[in-house]
C-alpha cells in the first residue's frame, strides 16, 4: 500500500500514534494551508501530525473561486508584491507543483467604454510584468487587446453595449480547490505525516500556569467514536482561518491573537447553455467590475461558476449559508452584460465560503487585507492567517520557519520546488487517455476526466475497475463519475461520510440538479463494505444527506442572512457533536 493512502486503516494506525508521540510540529486545521504546513514540515525531515475537525478541505479551501491568480484588482491598491508573490506561486503550481490540478485559463475583461483600454491595459500589462520572472517560458500567454468585434466573437453572449470599447484577453489558472488540498494531505503523508481528519481540538496543553505559559499540545476528540486523546508536540501550528478566535478563546483573554474578520463568498453553477458562446475554442471566463468587487464568470467543465460577493459573515462558520438576496444580487450584476439574462431557475448549485481576512481600520470587507500574518503569541504556539488559496505555500513555509526557529538544524522550506501526488509523472501520462480507456473497457470522456481529478495516479482507480467491472459504471444521477471513484476515495482519500465523497472528492453537489440526493444511496451501499457499516447506518447516512441538501435548498429561499442561517442549522452536521 502506498504511503499515500488514506485508508481506514492507517487512520487508525495515525490515531495510535499521534496519542503515543511527541511530534516536531502539530498543525491544526486541515484546509489548504494547514495541509501546506504539513507538507512543508514534513517534507524538511520532521516529524509531523496534522488534525482537522471535519473532512479535508470542508471549510474555505472547498468553497473558493476555484482561481490560481495573481489577484488583478489588488493593482489598484498598489499591492505589487502580493500580486508579484501570488504570479509567482501561480507559476509554480502549473508548471511543477499540480499541473494535473491547475490549468491555465483565458479571461475576458470587457470594456464598456474606449476611453477604459489605456487605464487597464497599463494593468494587464504589468501584470504580465510581475509573472516574468519565474515565467520566462510563458506557461501562461501573455495579453492581447480585442476589438469589439473580437471580443463578441470569442463570447458572443455579451451584450454588444457591454463592450464598447472591446476587451483584454489575458491568463490566469483554475483549480478544483478540494482535490487540490486532498493531494497537499496525501503528499504530506506520504512523507511521514500523521494526518487525522474528525479530529477536533478541544483545548491547548500548557506547560505550567498563566498567560504565557508554553504550549506543549493539545486536547483532542475523535469525532467517529466519542473518544478523547491527548498529542504532545514541541510546537502548534493553528492554520484555522476563520475559526482563528477560537483558538485565541483557548488561549485566554490576556493573550495577543490574531484578528480574522470572515467574508462570505457566494457561488452560483449554471448549465454551459445557459451563457451561450457555442462551440468557441479555449472557452474564456469573464471578470467584470462590480460596484463593491469584482464578479467573475468562470467555465467549470460542462457548466459555469457564476461569483463570488463580499459581506461580512458573524454567524454559523461550519456552514455558512446564501440567501435569495446573495443569488439575486450575483444574477443582477452578471446579467448587466448578457445578452440573455440568467434566471433563477437555471442555477443548477449554489455554495458559500468564509474568507478569513485579517481586521484592519475598514468597515468594508472587501477593502481588509489579503495580505497573510504569522505569529507567535506564546511560546509553542504558532498562528497564521488571512492570505488567498494561491498563496498557501508560501504562508505555510512561514507558519513552519515561526514553529521550528528554535529547532536546531532544520532545512529550509523546499516545497517549492516539489510536486503533489499525481503531478510526478503528468507530461509522460496526460495524453493516454484514449490507451488507457481502451485497456480498461471505459469511454474515453471518462477515463480523461479522471486524469484530470487523479494525475499520474489515476491507475489506482483503474485498477479497482480492473479488479471489479461493475464499479467502471457511472453512478445513478452522476455520469461524469464512476462508482470506483467512491470506493477509492474511501480507500485512498480519506472520505468518512457520503458528504464527504458527493461534496469534495467529487462535485455532485453543486454539479446536479437534485445536488446528489438521487446518488447517495448507491453511495452510501459502496461505502459500506470499507467502513464496515451496517444497514441502519447506511439509512442514517443517506437521510443525514437528504436533510442537509433540503437545509440549503431552504436557506437559498430565505431573504437574508439571519433566516438562511437559521434554515441551514435545521439540518446537524454529521459528525457528531463535541
Amino acid at each position: 500500500m502506498s504511503r499515500t493512502h488514506l485508508s481506514p486503516d492507517r487512520r487508525r494506525a495515525d490515531r495510535a500514534r499521534l496519542a503515543d508521540e511527541v511530534v516536531d510540529v502539530l498543525v491544526v486545521g486541515g484546509g489548504v494551508t494547514g495541509a501546506g504546513a504539513a507538507l512543508d514540515a514534513a517534507s524538511r525531515g520532521l516529524s509531523v501530525g496534522l488534525v482537522e475537525a471535519r473532512d479535508w478541505a470542508a471549510g474555505t479551501s472547498s468553497r473558493s473561486s476555484k482561481l490560481i491568480h495573481g489577484g488583478l484588482r489588488y493593482l489598484e491598491q498598489l499591492a505589487f508584491p502580493l500580486v508579484r508573490e501570488a504570479l509567482h506561486e501561480r507559476t509554480r503550481l502549473v508548471q511543477t507543483i499540480a499541473p494535473h490540478l491547475v490549468r491555465p485559463l483565458p479571461f475576458l475583461l470587457p470594456l464598456p467604454a474606449p476611453w477604459q483600454r489605456a487605464y487597464y491595459g497599463a494593468g494587464v500589462a504589468l501584470y504580465d510584468v510581475l509573472s516574468s520572472a519565474l515565467d520566462a517560458d510563458r506557461a501562461l500567454p501573455a495579453h492581447r487587446h480585442l476589438s469589439r468585434r473580437a471580443t463578441l466573437s470569442a463570447f458572443p453572449a455579451l451584450r454588444p453595449d457591454a463592450v464598447s470599447g472591446g476587451s483584454i484577453r489575458y491568463w490566469d489558472a483554475q483549480v478544483d480547490d478540494a482535490r487540490h488540498t486532498l493531494a497537499v494531505v496525501r503528499t504530506a503523508a506520504g512523507y511521514g505525516a500523521r494526518v487525522l481528519s474528525s479530529a477536533r481540538v478541544t483545548g491547548l496543553l500548557r506547560d505550567g500556569e498563566g498567560s504565557g505559559a508554553p504550549v506543549v499540545g493539545v486536547r483532542v476528540s475523535d469525532l467517529t467514536d466519542g473518544s478523547s486523546f491527548t498529542v504532545r508536540a514541541r510546537s502548534v501550528v493553528a492554520a484555522t482561518g476563520v475559526w482563528s478566535d477560537d483558538v485565541g478563546v483557548m488561549l485566554g483573554a490576556s493573550a495577543p491573537s490574531l484578528r480574522v474578520r470572515a467574508s462570505k463568498g457566494v457561488h452560483l453553477v449554471v448549465p454551459r447553455d445557459a451563457i451561450d458562446v457555442r462551440d468557441v475554442p479555449d472557452r474564456p471566463g469573464l471578470i467584470l467590475r462590480t460596484p463593491t468587487s469584482v464578479l467573475f464568470v468562470i467555465p467549470w467543465g460542462d457548466q459555469w461558476i457564476v461569483g463570488t460577493t463580499d459581506t461580512p459573515w458573524k454567524l454559523d462558520r461550519d456552514h455558512p449559508a446564501a440567501s435569495s438576496a446573495d443569488i439575486g444580487y450575483l444574477l443582477d450584476q452578471v446579467n448587466r452584460v448578457l445578452s440573455r439574462p440568467l434566471t433563477a431557475d437555471q442555477v443548477v448549485g449554489v455554495y458559500a465560503g468564509l474568507r478569513p481576512l485579517l481586521a484592519g481600520e475598514a468597515d468594508q470587507t472587501s477593502r481588509l487585507s489579503r495580505e497573510h500574518a504569522v505569529v507567535t503569541p506564546v511560546p509553542g504556539l504558532v498562528l497564521v492567517a488571512g492570505g488567498k488559496y494561491t498563496t498557501y505555500r508560501v504562508m505555510a513555509a512561514d507558519a513552519v520557519d515561526a514553529a521550528t526557529a528554535g529547532l536546531p538544524g532544520v532545512p529550509p522550506s523546499r516545497t517549492a520546488h516539489l510536486p503533489l501526488v499525481g503531478a510526478h509523472r503528468w507530461a509522460t501520462v496526460r495524453d493516454t487517455g484514449p490507451e488507457l480507456a481502451a485497456a480498461a473497457g471505459l469511454p474515453g470522456d471518462a477515463v480523461d476526466r479522471l486524469l484530470h481529478r487523479h494525475g499520474d495516479r489515476v491507475g489506482e482507480v483503474l485498477e479497482l475497475v480492473r479488479a471489479d467491472p461493475e464499479l467502471g459504471r457511472p453512478l445513478p444521477g452522476a455520469p461524469a463519475h464512476l462508482a470506483a471513484e467512491v470506493v477509492h476515495a474511501v480507500t485512498v482519500e480519506g472520505a468518512l461520510h457520503i458528504d464527504d465523497v458527493l461534496t469534495r472528492r467529487t462535485r455532485v453537489s453543486i454539479t446536479t440538479p437534485h445536488r446528489g440526493t438521487e446518488s447517495a444511496p448507491a453511495v452510501a451501499a459502496l461505502m459500506a463494505g470499507p467502513l464496515g457499516w451496517d444497514g441502519p447506518r447506511v439509512e442514517r447516512e443517506v437521510a443525514h444527506y437528504a436533510a442537509r441538501v433540503e437545509a440549503e435548498r431552504e436557506s437559498q429561499r430565505m431573504p437574508d442572512d439571519r433566516t438562511a442561517d437559521a434554515a441551514r442549522l435545521g439540518a446537524p452536521d454529521v459528525r457528531a457533536a463535541v
